[in-house]
């Protein structure tokens, strides 16, 4: 099968292979106290230029999303969410399994819109009754989005100026912050991001590594004994060296940004092959995720050969289908999709 379902289905970048066998054997102290972790934090330091950035590995992004949102709001406060963002429809309720509320915004094409935003909080506070109501105490952003769109850095200077006179914090989910950072359209660099948020991640589970996303409190605003939150809720690794390791490895001589771009070219040229054979785009993805709407029988036809995923249901014929490109897709993967589209019925 030619595999365009996710960017997580593989193992990880050989370079991080090998460097986990090489430090196998190493005796190191556990929870990230060991010398790999310290050194990606450094390192991380200093891609982001945030020298007093707190940096923590969690396992993955639902626990690092759950983790962050619930030990930084108050027992009183939810989180405002696109209505498409991942943690209002793809982790299964996590953050309300800890009890707050994700405020749902309409989008516009993953996106929150920054006037809209303004409006929902001068709304909130303008009603007398918001004493009984959820109160919005922080913003959640994906970047990319579910839908592989972009913010633009006018676009999250606006929703930080929002939250800013609003007084709650903004946290930017970069599961795959990589694919975002190097996409041939955006204009916000790595430190653009450190400067704006209160608290982001760098996603390493979708960008390469086996497991892992790096937290980054750039404000010194890291919650009071956050240790023990993370374990509380299941993210906190004994063999912490394995996030240390994977991530040390990554942010050595560009490695995080150069598979990252090699996804955005893979990506491009998935799109001239789909664009050639007149395949409708549902929406045209500056990133690695693109999404296109397929005749169901032809969809049938194609998952003979080739993995993707569902998105939504277009029409009573129609269906979005999403094709996804990572650090290990190879130009014999474009090729041979190329030739299964060839062949299919009326191609």
């Amino acid at each position: 099968m030619i595999s365009f379902e996710n960017d997580y289905n593989t193992g990880a970048h050989p370079q991080i292979m090998a460097r986990l066998l090489e430090t196998n054997l190493e005796p190191l102290s556990g929870y990230g106290s060991d010398p790999y972790c310290e050194s990606a934090r450094r390192k991380i330091r200093e891609a982001c230029g945030c020298p007093e950035a707190e940096v923590e590995f969690l396992t993955g992004g639902t626990q690092t999303n759950a983790a962050v949102i619930s030990s930084m709001l108050r027992d009183y406060e939810g989180v405002i969410a696109a209505r498409t963002g991942h943690v209002s429809i793809h982790e299964a309720g996590a953050v309300e399994f800890t009890g707050h509320k994700v405020l749902e915004l309409s989008q516009k094409e993953g996106k929150i819109v920054p006037e809209e935003l303004k409006s929902y909080l001068t709304g909130f506070y303008a009603d007398e009754n918001h004493e009984h109501m959820v109160f919005p105490g922080m913003v959640y952003l994906s970047h990319p989005t579910e839908y592989g769109t972009l913010y633009t850095r006018a676009e999250l200077e606006k929703i930080r100026e929002i939250c800013h006179s609003y007084k709650i914090p903004l946290f930017l989910d970069g599961a795959r912050l990589g694919y975002g950072l190097m996409s041939r359209q955006t204009d916000l660099t790595l430190q653009d991001i450190a400067g704006l948020c209160d608290v982001f991640y760098i996603g390493g589970t979708k960008v390469g590594a086996l497991c892992g996303e790096a937290v980054v409190f750039t404000k010194q605003n890291r919650p009071p004994h956050f240790t023990n939150s993370i374990k509380k809720r299941g993210a906190l690794l004994a063999k912490g060296r394995l996030l240390g390791v994977q991530f040390d490895t990554l942010f050595t001589d560009g490695l995080y940004f150069k598979i990252s771009r090699h996804a955005i070219d893979m990506a491009e040229e998935l799109k001239e092959i789909l664009e050639s054979r007149k395949i409708p785009f549902y929406l045209k993805s500056p990133t690695n995720q693109q999404f296109v709407i397929l005749e169901n029988e032809w969809l049938k036809e194609l998952k003979k050969d080739v993995m993707f995923s569902f998105w939504e249901q277009y029409d009573e014929t129609h269906t979005v289908a999403r094709f996804v490109t990572s650090w290990a897709t190879t130009r014999e993967d474009l090729e041979a999709l190329r030739q299964v589209l060839d062949g299919l019925p009326g191609a």
